[in-house]
C-alpha cells in the first residue's frame, strides 16, 4: 500500500517530492515505517523497465518524467511554439552553471564579447541564475550562480552531475529530461541553438513568452551586432579561455581553476548555487 500512495503522490504533484514532503501524507498517529519509503521508491525504480515513465531525484525530491526514447511522441500532445535560445544564451548559462560563482565581466572575458543585459535577465526570469553575492574587488561586481530550479530542469540532483566539460563537444548534449507536467520544448529549443551565429535570434520566442511589445530591445540578443562577434582580446586574458564556447567544437575546454573567492553573500537563500566546481 505505502508504493501505492507513492506512486500516485509523485504522479500527482506538480512538483518533485522529498521523502519528507511524502511522510508529512500519512497521519501523525500512523507515520510509515522507517525505511519504508525509501523501500517503495527502489521498487518503483524496479518496474520501470517496460514502462514510458522513470522515477528519477532531482535537487527538489523525486519526480516521475517522461523517458527521452518517447519524447518526440509525447511532445505532440503540446501545441504551444518552441522556446529557442541563441547560443550566447546558453554559454552564458553554460560558464556560470561550470565556474560559478562567476561575474558577468568574467563571462564577458572569457567569451571575447560583452553580454547583453538582457541575457541575464532572462536566465533570473527563469529561474535558472540568481545573485549569490558580490566580488570583493573594487566596484562590487555581482555574482551568479544556478539554482535549484535549473538543476531540476536538466533533471540533475546536484552540480556534480554535470558532464565534465572535457566530454561536452556541444551544450545540446546538457538535454533536459521532459517531467509529466512540463510542454517538451527544451530539447528542440538546445538542438537548435547549435546553429552559427550569423543568424542571431531572440533569446527567446517572444510570441510564447508573452514580451513587452512596447520594448523592442526585449528579449533579443544583440551580441556582435548583425550576427558576427566582434571577438576581442582583453590585455592578459587566458589565451585558451575565450575560446569556451565559440562553435560547438569549441565548447569542450575544462573549467579553470578559481582564484580564492572573496565573495561576501547577499541574504543567500537555500537554493544558492553549490561551490565552484573544480574539475
Amino acid at each position: 500500500m505505502i508504493r501505492q500512495i507513492v506512486e500516485a503522490a509523485l504522479l500527482a504533484a506538480p512538483q518533485p517530492q522529498t521523502l519528507a514532503q511524502l511522510a508529512a501524507l500519512f497521519p501523525e498517529d500512523a507515520p510509515p515505517p522507517p525505511g519504508s519509503l525509501e523501500k517503495a521508491i527502489a521498487e518503483l525504480r524496479e518496474m520501470e523497465a517496460d514502462r514510458g515513465v522513470e522515477l528519477v531525484e532531482v535537487a527538489s525530491g523525486y519526480r516521475f518524467q517522461v523517458k527521452a526514447n518517447v519524447h518526440p511522441w509525447v511532445a505532440r500532445l503540446w501545441s504551444e511554439r518552441q522556446t529557442k535560445y541563441t547560443r550566447a544564451t546558453l554559454e552564458t548559462l553554460a560558464l556560470i552553471a561550470y565556474r560559478q560563482p562567476i561575474t558577468r565581466g568574467e563571462i564577458e572575458q572569457i567569451r571575447g564579447v560583452s553580454v547583453n543585459a538582457n541575457t541575464i535577465k532572462m536566465l533570473e526570469e527563469r529561474e535558472w541564475i540568481r545573485s549569490v553575492g558580490h566580488r570583493d574587488v573594487p566596484g562590487r561586481p555581482e555574482l551568479f550562480g544556478t539554482t535549484k530550479a535549473f538543476l531540476d530542469y536538466f533533471g540533475l540532483k546536484s552540480l556534480d552531475e554535470l558532464p565534465p566539460l572535457a566530454e561536452l563537444r556541444d551544450i545540446a548534449e546538457l538535454e533536459p529530461q521532459l517531467p509529466l507536467e512540463a510542454p517538451a520544448v527544451a530539447s528542440a529549443a538546445m538542438a537548435d541553438a547549435g546553429a552559427d551565429d550569423a543568424t542571431r535570434e531572440p533569446l527567446y520566442d517572444d510570441t510564447a513568452d508573452g514580451l513587452d511589445d512596447e520594448d523592442p530591445d526585449a528579449g533579443y540578443d544583440y551580441e556582435g551586432g548583425d550576427g558576427d562577434d566582434d571577438r576581442l582580446d582583453p590585455p592578459g586574458a587566458d589565451p585558451d579561455a575565450d575560446d569556451f564556447g565559440h562553435g560547438a567544437e569549441e565548447c569542450d575546454h575544462e573549467p579553470h581553476h578559481h582564484a580564492a573567492n572573496t565573495a561576501t553573500p547577499d541574504d543567500a537563500t537555500g537554493d544558492a548555487a553549490g561551490p565552484e566546481r573544480d574539475e
